[in-house]
């Protein structure tokens, strides 16, 4: 009587789907917010804006203040999404989207809190790092939950082959490599390391802790494009007749070389903001990209 049909999972999955873009823009903000200087547009206040609930406007106060109205659309996208998964007369949307539904909810909340604490802290690079990497796990959850929802399918089952787990290593990889530049970015780590594709004239620079830091996110930025070059042809062999498994991990692979080249354009142009939002911008898209891949090759399908 209350087995899940398409119809039943597909409205939560579209508003899944709506969620992940809005948390997409609201990562993008938080770049520019950062790339402007605007991080104490609101001074240390919070949740108030110096001291206001409508301030003054002038150019940092702005763009800080639109950045918490886009976190407040956010948080009722994902408020709206629990409500509807545990809405009593929902009962075909239970599991796995009620479990998405409350971490997504949980790391709403650690997302907020994290943000308070960086603006009272004015903004220590830590909790900035921690603020982004929160962000882009409901980015992560969101966007699970948006191919499960539309999947139609309550409890859908999961291949645990090589193939799966070499595609969630790779989100996760790309993942982690998202973190080491948000810490490059955060440090300010970025002119330490100039030129393309060796760092400062050298494959194995000297200097200090920032010259480090860069190159060890650009090493793993390499190794991940390596990878991404290897996965259509992997994908082909390991589900063969799964055109959308193929389509989005050719896109990851799209979105890869696009990444490289907003990173090699920045080492060679002194790192503008500009390119720096752009490269902020794909390399989130690459880890959604690479975690839609991995579901879908995680997912049975019977080919005709």
């Amino acid at each position: 009587m209350n087995e899940p049909t398409r119809n039943d999972t597909s409205g939560w999955g579209t508003l899944a789907a709506v969620a992940a873009v809005a948390t997409y823009a609201l990562i993008i903000f938080g770049g520019i917010v950062r790339i402007t200087g605007s991080g104490m547009g609101c001074g240390d206040d919070w949740p108030l804006c110096n001291g206001q609930l409508i301030p003054p406007m002038d150019f940092d106060t702005l763009i800080e203040y639109g950045h918490r109205l886009a976190a407040l659309a956010v948080s009722l996208l994902v408020v709206a999404l629990a409500t509807v998964a545990w809405w009593p007369r929902r009962a075909a949307v239970r599991r796995p989207l009620r479990v998405l539904s409350l971490l997504a909810v949980l790391l709403l909340v650690v997302q907020v809190l994290l943000g308070a604490v960086t603006v009272w802290l004015e903004l220590p690079p830590t909790t900035v790092v921690l603020h982004f990497g929160t962000a882009m796990a409901l980015l992560v959850v969101l966007a699970v939950g948006a191919c499960v929802g539309l999947a139609g399918a309550e409890r859908p089952a999961v291949r645990r082959d090589g193939a799966t787990r070499a595609l969630k290593a790779l989100a996760a990889f790309a993942f982690g490599v998202a973190l080491l530049g948000a810490l490059v970015a955060n440090l300010d780590a970025g002119p330490a390391c100039l030129g393309f594709p060796a760092c400062n004239g050298s494959w194995m620079p000297r200097g200090g802790g920032l010259v480090h830091v860069h190159w060890t996110h650009r090493l793993a930025a390499y190794l991940l494009f390596l990878l991404l070059l290897s996965l259509p042809v992997l994908v082909r062999r390991w589900r063969p007749g799964d055109g959308a498994a193929l389509t989005w991990s050719a896109l990851g692979l799209l979105v890869g070389l696009g990444q490289v080249g907003v990173g090699a354009a920045m080492a060679v142009t002194f790192y503008p903001g500009t390119l720096k939002a752009i490269h902020l911008a794909v390399g989130a898209a690459l880890v959604a990209v690479t975690v839609v891949a991995a579901w879908l090759v995680s997912r049975p399908r019977t080919v005709s």
